[in-house]
């Protein structure tokens, strides 16, 4: 990842001269650590300026989700964890929605990092406590690294691989060592994922099992009530002992916040229209042009808002599962792709409203473009025999239609990339030169919605003799298939951060897709794509990261791991209209934990709904 900062200049820490084993390692303190540039925010700041230090506090917020839940703890793979459960824990450090690279201290109020990034000393705020009023120390800090690394998800194992291990130095101060080659990005890791559990809760309680009691938490809310799949509702925490930090001022503002579950999206929208809840981001272009159009919305009362956000798009896309022998062809990887008309599906089903994506790290400088640079080139060139020729060309563009949606050019290109690569048609269907049957797909998806997508993608799938068709199942089988890679094609999507890192062993990582539940849903298993990683990884500059990210985009990208979909460079939400917030919209989007209730708009809005249900 990227650089890391002090707060008065810029310190590359690997640009300095290693200490020998006899000297001390000297460290470098601050309140917070950059990637990516300085800290936006000094050791002095007051607020975040997006935020409204003077938000009155109270009001009720009711959000939606999808599914239901049977778990009240999110860091392990068993059950379905019910959404919201992370407002209940603290971390070390934690990131502002407008300071995208960047870590301020949280339950640590600085962090000491060694030059040569050996270690890091987090100090911690002797006021942290948790809801029942114990501390938070040290211990509890090595026993969460712990139970997290040895039985949480799979992400912390492989996020904190290179974390060797954490010690005491007194109840407020913890050491993590770190091993393997220099690596960045750790201090950064250890502050913002690692959740901070108590000890003497778990002295008493399975960590590895489900739970429907709710977990003594720390953070800014506590679980006040739910009934399993159905609703769960967290209330503020009239104590809570960082309220006052400047990282917290002007957030956190209602007194409760409720996450009501529907089994699926199609009924989302009628209920939002309804009023069942209050706040809706919009994922669905067709419904954002055409769905809104209710009384609630001419009367003032909904609000649509389309905010411009900065972050990264990453890549979302149908991804093939490579663990099943038909998608081991490369060839025919590269042909579906073009049986993805996004220009017809652009124009007539999203109303113009996406973007086409060509890479991995899309909407950002790490995104791979034109010819490959003298720094790519150097990264590549040891792989030459390994890789696709295309990769040391010019960077992957999606195919492209005219829209019309009879467009035959993509179709043709695919079915001459079959026959190339010895597919046959006989009798209307495409054979598998492997098996010599008949080739057949299923697209997996929870969201139904999901089918005016996927369907012309596979009415062109037929054209090309592909028996191809879909499969919509409920979230928690979903999830569970997706757990066991137990699918053809699913839509997946892969977030990137602005100094990609760690995470990028478990998106792409051989390791990782062999174990149940990790992100590389696709079953990449490439060496030179484990080597690119880890290139990435022990880059010693954020110039330095930015052409070996693009050596790893061209890779991925050749390769036709996905067929790549689309993107927007805008949050749409839609409100009901009792909310405040600044004009100051962060880089990574809304952040709806520091909006308030303005009681007068609220007011005007329950008198809005009486005068609407007279009319009716």
């Amino acid at each position: 990842m990227g650089l890391l900062k002090s707060t008065t200049a810029a310190l590359f820490l690997l640009a300095l001269a290693l200490p020998s084993a006899a000297e001390e390692v000297k460290t470098i303190k601050s309140h917070g650590l950059s990637l990516a540039g300085p800290l936006k925010y000094g050791p002095d700041f007051k607020h975040l300026d997006y935020v409204n230090p003077d938000a009155p506090k109270g009001g009720d917020i009711k959000l939606s989700a999808v599914g239901g839940f049977d778990n009240l703890n999110p860091y392990i793979s068993k059950g379905q964890a019910a959404n919201g459960l992370r407002l209940t824990f603290e971390t070390l450090l934690t990131q502002p929605a407008d300071d995208q690279s960047a870590e301020y201290g949280l339950v640590a109020e600085s962090v000491e990092v060694a030059e040569d990034l050996s270690f890091a000393i987090f100090n911690m705020r002797p006021e942290a406590r948790f809801h029942d009023g114990t501390p938070m120390t040290a211990d509890d800090v090595i026993f969460s690294l712990q139970a997290v690394k040895e039985k949480g998800t799979p992400l912390f194992r492989y996020y904190y691989a290179d974390v060797e291990s954490a010690e005491k130095l007194d109840d407020h101060r913890v050491k993590f060592h770190f091993s393997g080659p220099p690596n960045r990005e750790l201090p950064q890791i250890v502050g913002q994922l690692l959740p901070i559990l108590s000890k003497k809760y778990f002295e008493t309680q399975n960590f590895e099992e489900t739970t429907l009691t709710p977990i003594l938490g720390s953070g800014p809310y506590r679980v006040k009530d739910f009934e399993a799949n159905r609703y769960i509702t967290y209330e503020r925490v009239p104590d809570y002992w960082g309220a006052n930090l400047p990282i917290n001022i002007g957030r956190n503002n209602f007194d409760t916040i409720r996450y009501d579950f529907y089994r699926d999206t199609a009924v989302l929208l009628e209920a939002f229209k309804a009023g069942e809840y209050d706040y809706r981001s919009e994922n669905s272009a067709k419904n954002w042009a055409t769905g809104y159009d209710f009384p609630a919305v001419k009367a003032g009362l909904v609000i649509l808002e389309e905010i411009p956000n900065e972050r990264s798009a990453g890549m979302q896309g149908y991804a093939f599962n490579l663990r099943r022998e038909k998608f081991q062809n490369t060839a025919l990887r590269e042909a579906l792709i073009y049986a993805f008309d996004f220009e017809w599906l652009n124009r007539n089903i999203f109303y113009n409203q996406y973007s086409r994506t060509n890479s991995f790290f899309e909407n950002s400088v790490m995104a791979a473009t034109g010819e490959p640079t003298e720094e790519e080139l150097e990264i590549l060139e040891p792989y030459r025999n390994q890789l696709p020729p295309r990769v040391f060309g010019p960077a992957y563009q999606a195919p492209v239609t005219d829209g019309s949606g009879q467009d035959r050019t993509p179709l043709r290109t695919a079915k001459k990339i079959l026959a190339d690569a010895g597919y046959e048609v006989e009798n209307g269907k495409l054979i598998d030169p492997a098996t010599g049957k008949p080739l057949t797909i299923e697209f997996l998806m929870y969201d139904p919605n999901s089918l005016r997508i996927t369907g012309p993608l596979i009415k062109n799938l037929k054209k090309l003799g592909i028996e191809a068709s879909s499969r919509v199942v409920d979230t928690a089988q979903y999830t569970e298939r997706l757990r066991n890679y137990d699918f053809d094609i699913t839509t997946s999507g892969f977030g990137q951060s602005i100094s990609p890192g760690n995470e990028q062993r478990e998106f792409w990582g051989s390791a990782a897709g062999k174990r149940p539940g990790s992100r590389n849903i696709m079953g990449i298993d490439n060496p030179v794509v484990d080597a690119l990683i880890e290139n990435l990884i022990a880059a010693p500059t954020y110039e330095d990261l930015i052409p070996a990210v693009r050596a790893l985009d061209r890779v991925l990208t050749w390769n036709f791991y996905v067929i790549p979909q689309f993107h927007a460079s805008y949050d749409r939400v839609a409100y009901w209209n009792k909310f405040g917030h600044t004009d100051v919209n962060p880089a990574q989007g809304p952040d709806i934990l520091s909006w308030w209730i303005d009681p007068a708009k609220e007011q005007e809005l329950q008198e809005g709904l009486k005068k609407l249900r007279q009319k009716q």
